[in-house]
């Protein structure tokens, strides 16, 4: 098939640090064209991909040095010139939430749309009302409720290369919080779940400048604390270390997470996660396999003294199963083959 995966433009794909929906993106690019497809991506010029690349941008939003910039005029620009190449494809996959819904309203049947965030928002219920014609992906089954009503083709979990990552079949005695630091993944209970273990806490976390005085007032005093180090941001090159050498990923998330991906990069290094029963997590671990669900700080705690049982090997295992790059890709496929105008002719599909 010739297909379309159209990225949005804040992160590099994949990106440098952190960065979800590009770096899934970026591997369900490389595993369709591993699986013989003919595939442009639609990024920005630092994209690293087996695909062709379609360069829209001279370099991701977020790094960008320039000290003034326009998100929605750089995406407007990228959606009109993936309208402007339409004809060229099969099927187009937007990662772009629903900003292409009014420039693609009579080629809705050849499109597909993941979801990638929350959509428990105001507004978003009338547009989805409003564009019903556009099929839809979630992310999780969980991540649909607050949209029962929505175009829903399918839930794909996310996927990832599993060869970025390195197995390691022993850790090294500490325990592990990576993401974003921010009031609802409540790094401050991966603090206190480590102090009351006994255990050193590494975290490794992006600070956006919204939760800055997040950071500053409630947490940075936190890293203080002689049992927490804290890392900083860090990027793919580095999560087979940090994740690997882990005893487990604390994920003590306080909101309906869609999916959580650093869950499955941990589960690739063999290291069990400890999560919440919140959103996604009951699709995404396996209680007693590939790590615990909790719902307590105390429940956390009683999980960290149960880790020895887990088997890193099997919890690798399960991760090549259910949540590598080509499992995820072969999903999507499916759905691509039954778009109603996939691969028609475009005066046709018009």
């Amino acid at each position: 098939m010739r297909i379309a995966q159209v990225t949005p433009l804040y992160e590099a794909v994949p990106p440098r640090l952190y960065g979800g929906t590009e770096r899934v993106v970026a591997h369900l690019t490389d595993a369709l064209v591993a699986l013989g497809h003919d595939v442009t991506l639609f990024a920005s010029a630092e994209a690293r991909t087996n695909a062709t690349l379609a360069s829209v941008r001279d370099q991701a939003i977020r790094l960008d040095p320039a000290p003034f910039k326009s998100d929605l005029a750089a995406h407007l620009h990228q959606l009109a010139e993936v309208r402007r190449r339409a004809p060229e494809f099969d099927v187009i996959h937007f990662h772009t939430d629903m900003l292409q819904f009014p420039m693609f309203e009579d080629l809705a049947g050849r499109t597909l749309t993941t979801l990638h965030g929350r959509l428990d928002l105001k507004d978003l219920p009338e547009v989805y009302r409003r564009w019903r014609q556009f099929p839809l992906v979630s992310i999780s089954d969980s991540q649909r409720a607050p949209l029962p009503g929505a175009n829903w083709a399918a839930t794909v979990h996310h996927g990832m290369n599993a060869d970025l990552f390195r197995f390691s079949a022993v850790s090294r005695g500490y325990l592990a919080f990576l993401g974003r630091i921010s009031p609802e993944k409540r790094p401050d209970r991966a603090v206190a779940i480590a102090a009351a273990s006994g255990r050193r806490l590494r975290v490794a976390a992006k600070v956006d400048n919204a939760d800055r005085a997040y950071f500053e007032d409630h947490i940075e005093p936190l890293m203080r604390e002689p049992l927490v180090e804290y890392v900083g941001e860090i990027g793919d090159a580095e999560k087979s270390d940090f994740l690997g050498g882990a005893d487990a990923l604390l994920f003590p998330i306080d909101w309906p997470e869609p999916f959580g991906l650093v869950m499955i990069e941990a589960m690739a290094c063999g290291t069990p996660v400890i999560a919440w029963a919140n959103g996604s997590v009951p699709e995404v671990v396996e209680d007693g396999l590939t790590g615990f669900i909790v719902r307590s700080e105390a429940e956390a705690v009683s999980a960290v003294a149960r880790l020895p049982r887990l088997d890193r090997r099997a919890i690798r295992a399960r991760f090549e199963e259910r949540f590598s790059a080509l499992a995820m890709a072969r999903r999507y496929l499916e759905i691509y083959e039954r778009l109603p105008q996939a691969a028609q002719p475009l005066t046709e599909a018009a």
